[in-house]
This record gives C-alpha cells, sequence and structure tokens, in this order.
C-alpha cells in the first residue's frame, strides 16, 4: 500500500483538547481512528483515548497482516471500546460515565471500509466533488433525512456515543473500491460545525492534504472564534504506486511480514478481547444504571 497522510489536532478555544486520532498499519492493511471526548460528562479525553486504545490493540491482535472481515471486525472493535470505558468508569465508581464520539476506517487491498457512531465524520473526495460522507447520529441530522419531525433541535444532541449506559447505534459502510488520488478525511465537529461541506471539499480537492489539513484547520478555529471547539483531522490520500513520488507519503511494501507500526498510544488491558462478549458488556452497563439508581435512591 502507498498513501499520504497528516494529522493536526488544536485545542481552540477550550480549557482542554478532549479529541484523540491516530492510525496503525501492517504491511497490507491500514487503520485510522478519531474520537472526540463528549464536553458535558467527566474525562471525555480519557473515553476518547480509551476508544483508540482498544480498537489500536484489537487491531494489532487480528492484522496478520489483513483483518479477515473488516465489517465483523469494526463492529466488534466499536463495542470492545464502548465495554472499555463503561468498565473504567464502573472500576471508579463513576455516577457519570467518560463519553466519546468515533470514526474509524480500514484500508486493505484497493478498498476502505468505515465505522462510525455520533457526529465525528468522514467524508472521501474524488476527483474534486464529495463522494460520499457519514450521517451524524444526532436529532439534526435525523430531521434534515426526515426521519424525526420537531421544529426546533440543537445540533449537538446525540442520540448515541461510546461510553453510555445504553448499548450503542453505530453504521458501517464500504467496501468503496479506492482510485488514484481519492482523499479521506476524519474530522471533529470542531471542523464541520464551523465549515460547510462544500468548503471541506474545495480545500481538500485542490491540495496533497499536508497542506489542505492545516488549511482547514486554521479557517475552522479563524471561524469559531475566541468560543471554537477543539478542531481535529485526519486525512489520507491514497495513491497507486506507479503515482507515489514525491508526497512525503508511507509506503507499507518494505514492512517485514508480523510488523505493526502505530502512531496510538499503548496502554489497553491485554484481558480485554478475552472478556468481551455481549454478557460482559451488558453486566458493566447494568452495574452503571445500578449506581446511579442507589445515588437517586439515597437523594430521594
Amino acid at each position: 500500500m502507498k498513501f499520504s497522510v497528516f494529522q493536526v489536532s488544536r485545542r481552540g478555544g477550550r480549557e482542554k483538547n478532549e479529541d484523540r486520532m491516530g492510525y496503525c498499519y501492517t504491511r497490507e492493511s491500514g487503520l485510522f481512528v478519531l474520537a472526540d471526548g463528549m464536553g458535558g460528562h467527566p474525562e471525555g479525553e480519557v473515553a476518547a483515548q480509551l476508544a483508540l486504545q482498544t480498537i489500536s490493540a484489537l487491531y494489532q491482535k487480528e492484522a496478520r497482516p489483513v483483518i479477515r472481515d473488516t465489517t465483523e471486525f469494526l463492529a466488534q472493535a466499536l463495542l470492545a471500546a464502548h465495554h472499555q470505558i463503561i468498565r473504567y468508569a464502573s472500576e471508579k465508581g463513576m455516577l457519570d460515565t467518560p463519553r466519546t464520539t468515533l470514526v474509524a476506517v480500514i484500508l486493505q487491498g484497493t478498498g476502505a471500509t468505515w465505522v462510525h457512531c455520533g457526529d465525528s465524520r468522514l467524508y472521501v473526495v474524488r476527483d474534486g466533488e464529495l463522494l460520499t460522507r457519514t450521517r451524524d447520529h444526532s436529532y439534526l441530522e435525523q430531521k434534515s433525512a426526515g426521519v424525526i419531525r420537531l421544529e426546533r433541535i440543537n445540533r449537538n444532541i446525540l442520540f448515541t456515543c461510546l461510553g453510555s449506559p445504553t448499548k450503542p447505534l453505530f453504521d458501517v459502510a464500504g467496501l468503496v473500491t479506492l482510485q488514484q488520488g481519492d482523499k479521506l478525511l476524519l474530522c471533529s465537529d470542531g471542523l464541520w460545525g464551523s465549515l460547510s461541506d462544500d468548503e471541506i471539499v474545495r480545500h481538500m480537492a485542490s491540495k496533497g492534504v499536508s497542506d489542505a489539513v492545516p488549511d482547514l484547520v486554521e479557517d475552522a478555529l479563524r471561524v469559531g472564534g475566541e468560543h471554537s471547539d477543539n478542531v481535529t483531522v485526519l486525512a489520507m490520500e491514497w495513491e497507486t504506486p506507479d503515482a507515489f513520488e514525491s508526497t512525503r507519503g508511507i509506503s507499507t511494501d518494505s514492512i517485514m511480514e508480523g510488523v505493526f507500526a502505530s502512531t496510538i498510544q499503548a496502554g489497553v488491558l491485554d484481558t480485554l478481547v478475552d472478556e468481551l462478549d455481549e454478557a460482559s458488556i451488558e453486566r458493566s452497563i447494568a452495574e452503571i444504571n445500578e449506581a446511579i439508581r442507589r445515588s437517586a435512591a439515597r437523594k430521594a
């Protein structure tokens, strides 16, 4: 595989940056992940980091050197990340759980498959046009799609995320066959909340990712002003071998069999894979809900 990649995250006008992003790859497969820890709940940055670490750890375990079933892997990895966040909150006795959105993409062969939960987005740009983008799990997006009918909706209200004491809803999409020059952009709502889809696509179409992404982020921060949200972008440009020249890109061809490269910080417990099943997830959720119930009973 040959691709160019660029990532950047800025705090904006917030007290701290709760966004996290990173990528990892083997000789024949690549994983790109972005998570946006949710404000209004404790330790959003922890939720985002746990999500990245969990998915990366599972990817490292399963990509030998490819993921056998990318659709199944992304669904199970997302649930595993949710479980890790719930377990973290349960072990700390937290009554309000850390929460995060998530978007993740796997590249294998010439194809891309992705999963998302919440309102962190994936854009796919081809020949200067928007090929597709994810649809947010928010009431505003569902209203625009005609799924629900409400008169006044805050765009920030999501109906699902990782870390909530309910099982997350998510969408897995693909397989999209990539062509030379295709660009994939993962971003937090700090970007698309300030810039329109047309502006994002126009930036991505006009330059390579290493030039387009910094300009995009600076524009979003400028529009957001002193109260700008965290702005995080991870973008990749797909390149065929004969087009891969001087773009400061990555070639995985020289990676030895069994070698795994990653920009994501390690730290997830080795036991997470063995402990992941439907029953353990439900038990963890039940523990959180029971703690909330007991706390409410004491206050009453």
